[in-house]
């Protein structure tokens, strides 16, 4: 047989993982790429309207993509996990790097790892990089990130509150087995005076692993400001990629771009620490 001839090799499908932290269920799952992945494991954290399941085919694509197994979690409040009571504190991005995802990448065997946060997972990733001090820790993609907040977050927020109530929690219902837990969790904390001050300086000045940005030029939730915020603050040379005509999910509205980023980034990575 021809090497062209040669059946394809079969995409990455979820397995589903077990987890549970202080007796509480997570939803979790792996993507395992074809032969024997090798480097560190892709680690996704969702938005903060986000799921496993609302990677949709991302993780995949991703997995054959680079060659490197993926992990996605849904954080309590989310997906199929166990609720997170409310209200959440304005703390709760914090809480969650410091407290809970150090706890889920041990409770899932997760060794060497790059994180890849999009929206709230995103400030979650930069936390957890600036304070951690993970040694495990290889590197971040940061996709649509927050810092700071802006008035056109808040703007993007209160416009998604009149969306859940005509139609929008409908659609989301399908992706979270708690829609109104997910969805007031997020969106009320967000719309809190205190959260307005919301600043991730300090922790950007402590990653000291390579950083990846991310940022669709149409977002509807952050501007440039929020990479420069970055680049002021990081140490580091950070890799930034602002894509035209692209709004707030870049991994699903310029999905080849976002996977050709993080594959180069992974190889970087690859040849950085040998």
């Amino acid at each position: 047989m021809r090497p062209d001839d040669a059946p394809a090799a079969q995409p990455p499908t979820a397995r589903r993982l077990d987890l549970s932290i202080d007796g509480r269920s997570v939803e979790a799952c792996v993507w395992e790429p074809a032969g024997a992945p090798s480097g560190p494991t892709i680690v996704l954290l969702h938005e903060g309207l986000g799921s496993v399941a609302m990677w949709r085919d991302f993780p995949a694509r991703l997995a054959a993509r680079t060659g490197k197994r993926v992990f996605a979690y849904s954080r309590f409040g989310y997906g199929l996990s166990d609720p997170e009571p409310l209200p959440w504190p304005p703390s709760y991005l914090h809480d969650h790097a410091r407290r809970m995802l150090g706890r889920v990448l041990d409770a899932a065997g997760i060794g060497q790892r790059v994180l890849v946060g999009h929206s709230d997972g995103g400030s979650i990733a930069a936390i957890y990089g600036g304070e951690a001090g993970d040694r495990l820790l290889a590197g971040l993609v940061l996709i649509a990130a927050h810092f700071i907040v802006e008035d056109v977050t808040i703007a993007g927020i209160r416009a998604a509150g009149i969306a859940y109530r005509s139609g929008l929690r409908a659609r989301l219902s399908r992706f979270h087995r708690d829609v109104d837990n997910a969805f007031h969790g997020w969106n009320d904390t967000w719309l809190r005076p205190g959260f307005a001050t919301m600043d991730l300086a300090e922790q950007i000045a402590g990653i000291s692993v390579p950083v990846l940005a991310i940022q669709g030029e149409a977002d509807e939730y952050g501007t440039a400001a929020q990479l420069d915020h970055l680049r002021r603050h990081l140490k580091t040379s950070p890799r930034i990629v602002l894509v035209p005509d692209v709004g707030h999910t870049p991994q699903a509205q310029a999905a080849d771009r976002v996977l050709d980023e993080i594959d180069q980034f992974m190889h970087y990575i690859s040849a950085t620490r040998r």
